[in-house]
């Protein structure tokens, strides 16, 4: 079993910054893609970030710009910098990975979600 925990979620003003961390443990083989997604109430769950494992990011439209995803293999550890929040992006923030077991099954997980709330 592979687990993910998010942290760095809070509360911070409009034009403020956080960085969110996910790290991964468990049994973990090989941890391929890893995202962000968010879920804001009463909204479904958008994505927010992906990066691959040689470092290629895509992101969703809103965020462009002021959020970036990196990740350290070594730490099994992934981050979202988000810069220049807006109240819309309060949300509750999940991290997502994709690993492979040793048998070749591919997986995905998601963490437990922390919450970001950005104030007028």
């Amino acid at each position: 079993q592979v687990q993910l925990v998010e942290s760095g979620g809070g509360l911070v003003q409009a034009g403020g910054s956080l960085r969110l961390s996910c790290f991964a443990s468990g049994s973990i083989f090989r941890i391929h893609t890893m995202a962000w997604y968010r879920q804001a109430p009463g909204e479904q769950r958008e994505l927010v970030a992906t990066i691959t494992t040689s470092a290629r990011t895509t992101y969703g439209g809103s965020v462009k710009g002021r959020f970036t995803i990196s990740r350290d293999n070594a730490k099994n550890t992934v981050y979202l910098q988000m810069n220049s929040l807006k109240p819309n992006d309060t949300a509750v923030y999940y991290c997502n990975a994709v690993h492979q077991t040793t048998n070749g099954a591919f997986l995905q997980v998601w963490g437990q979600g922390t919450l970001v709330t950005v104030s007028s």
